[in-house]
């Protein structure tokens, strides 16, 4: 069955991570790429599990080097999916979950036909602000930037072929799961496979 693309994309803090995970232990044949950034490591994070960290100067190497399918600066950072990686999932016959945000999505979009495009909404704004809060990651300044991006990024999920609002963490994995399962048996990806 020819590959298909989910990009996840949500404010930071809604669970899109957590989602993503819960989703790749019950859906078989799925990947998932795992980005670069040159932004360090949280305290929990590791190198080649949760991103590939590079330092500034190779990141804007690589981009130099046409190494990635898309990139973006997001919070004085960069991020960026890797074609190589991208590929070679695809060229394996996996569906490939990328967790990317709206400025990706955009250029995803407009480079591969198949793609399935996901936004995770949460249950409202204070919601959000206590969950990035909780997580205890991010000191005050950045916690009030990325609360500022995720207002102004919001309006963009009218645009996403889907929508979750992650309001329960099972709920939500069970969307997504049926979203996934629903794009695979659509009729055009069914007949190809044949």
């Amino acid at each position: 069955m020819p590959a298909r693309l989910y990009v996840i994309s949500g404010p930071s803090g809604v669970g899109k991570s957590t989602l993503i995970h819960q989703v790749r232990n019950t859906i078989s044949d799925i990947g998932y790429t795992i980005s670069h950034t040159s932004r360090p490591p949280r305290a929990n994070e590791q190198n080649g599990k949760d991103y590939h960290f590079v330092d500034r100067g190779i990141f804007q190497q690589m981009i130099r080097d046409q190494a990635f399918v898309e990139w973006a600066r997001v919070y004085d950072d960069f991020y960026g999916t890797s074609l190589a990686e991208l590929d070679g999932q695809i060229n394996q016959g996996l569906d490939v979950i990328l967790d990317i945000d709206v400025q990706g999505a955009r250029n995803i979009k407009n480079t591969f036909e198949k793609v399935t495009l996901i936004y995770i909404l949460p249950p409202s704004f204070q919601t959000l602000e206590d969950r990035l809060r909780h997580r205890a990651t991010d000191n005050e300044t950045v916690i009030k930037k990325r609360l500022e991006k995720s207002v102004k990024e919001l309006k963009n999920c009218e645009w996403y072929d889907y929508i979750i609002i992650n309001n329960d963490l099972d709920e939500a994995s069970k969307k997504l799961e049926a979203i996934i399962t629903a794009q695979r048996c659509r009729s055009s990806q069914m007949i190809e496979a044949v």
